[in-house]
């Protein structure tokens, strides 16, 4: 069984290991009916899908029915105004096949512009209050990737009390200067108010090659089981509490979960031996420069 801890200050009791629901963008129902049975074995009881991700809100609708009561349900809007958010998230309940969420957030919010519309009068942060008021989600969070999504994360946190954030974090990353203070800065602010942290991008390699095939992220992933082994414990050992969200292949979501089933708190590597590891499977930061 993999490890569970509170979300945040929510009350809930999540897999440490979350499922990314992005695996499931195509219309294939036996492949979301193996990717349920893989969930139930390893007792994960968290999905985090979003209304842009495809087909993956209506694969999750079809297990609802029976299954439900198993998950704490999360579903994110790209919208930024209080209409088109309203809008798009009203269809996600409907292709959700549920009358509320347990988790609404405001998906990849980044960009200076579209966080200054978002937090407007107007704006996507009204619907989803509305939305918290009206009972049709529990709790409200923000995410975001690239590598300035720490620092606007923070500045999301000043503005609104969200529940949670989603945020990239992996060993490649952290060895960013600028990058590593920024997550150190937000996950200090997260203990501080008692915010869920959801990380992302744990097996991820190195950007995609050109004509790469064999895997559905949008990056080159690390593909063999020892080293799937290693990033997810590294995320699990160095962050006690944080959130590791799987990646968008239905295939490596096995091995992931099996990963994070087996890990050992006491088993970390010595952080040289992780460079030396990095280096010899040639892992690069997977994000390009951030906004200015």
């Amino acid at each position: 069984m993999i490890e569970r801890a509170p979300f945040g200050a929510t009350g809930q009791e999540s897999s440490r290991t979350i499922f990314g629901g992005a695996a499931l963008w195509i219309d294939d129902v036996a492949k979301a009916d193996r990717t349920l049975d893989v969930l139930l074995q390893h007792e994960v009881n968290h999905i985090d899908t979003a209304a842009s991700y495809g087909e993956s809100e209506r694969m999750v609708g079809r297990w609802m029915g029976r299954h439900r009561d198993r998950f704490f349900l999360a579903t994110k809007t790209g919208e930024r105004t209080y209409e088109k958010a309203k809008d798009e998230f009203h269809r996600s309940l409907e292709r959700l096949r549920v009358d509320h969420v347990d988790l609404l957030q405001m998906h990849c919010l980044i960009d200076p512009d579209e966080w200054s519309q978002a937090m407007a009068a107007g704006g996507a942060l009204d619907a989803l209050v509305e939305a918290r008021e009206a009972g049709l989600t529990r709790f409200l969070g923000v995410t975001g990737h690239g590598l300035n999504a720490p620092t606007m994360h923070r500045k999301s946190l000043e503005r609104f009390p969200f529940d949670s954030i989603l945020v990239p974090y992996n060993a490649p990353l952290m060895r960013l200067p600028d990058y590593a203070a920024s997550f150190e800065a937000l996950i200090g602010l997260c203990r501080e108010r008692d915010v869920a942290v959801q990380t992302i991008k744990a097996i991820a390699r190195r950007p995609k090659p050109e004509g790469a095939e064999g895997y559905t992220t949008w990056y080159e992933p690390l593909m063999a089981q020892e080293d799937i082994d290693r990033a997810v414990s590294w995320v699990l050992l160095r962050r006690p509490g944080v959130f590791l969200n799987t990646a968008g292949d239905v295939d490596l979501l096995p091995r992931v979960l099996d990963a994070a089933a087996r890990y050992d708190p006491e088993a970390a590597l010595p952080e040289e031996e992780m460079d030396e590891w990095m280096e010899s499977r040639e892992m690069s930061p997977i994000f390009p420069a951030p906004f200015e």
